[in-house]
């Protein structure tokens, strides 16, 4: 399987996501790039002047409120970004299942991509 996307700091958290999405919840490859997404920015950013948002989550709007609420119970920081936010990162899926030799592709459509197995 190859997975990429661009977003600075949050890739390594989208992928994570969109592969957990397929290995842990069963979504196909398109439906876990398109599923709803959240970052933490508790770290220092990788760009200049490494900034850190203590306790910050960034979580799609498309989560349910009341999973906002609840993050905001436990102490942090919740923001929201739109539905489909391109902060989310903008992952891609290609992969060929070994056992039957069936090519997939996925595309986000959080920023301009295409998805083509061939």
């Amino acid at each position: 399987m190859a997975i990429g996307t661009p977003g600075g700091d949050v890739q390594l958290q989208s992928m994570t996501q969109a592969f957990l999405n397929m290995h842990l919840f069963g979504m196909n490859p398109q439906e876990a790039v398109e599923a709803p997404r959240f970052a933490t920015y508790d770290f220092p950013d990788s760009f200049e002047p490494h900034s850190r948002l203590v306790g910050r989550l960034n979580l799609e709007a498309s989560i349910d409120q009341r999973t906002f609420a609840a993050l905001r119970d436990m102490g942090h920081d919740v923001a929201a970004w739109s539905e489909r936010s391109w902060r989310a990162g903008s992952v891609c899926i290609a992969s060929i299942d070994p056992a039957s030799g069936i090519r997939t592709a996925a595309a986000d459509p959080r920023r301009q991509s295409y998805a083509i197995a061939s």
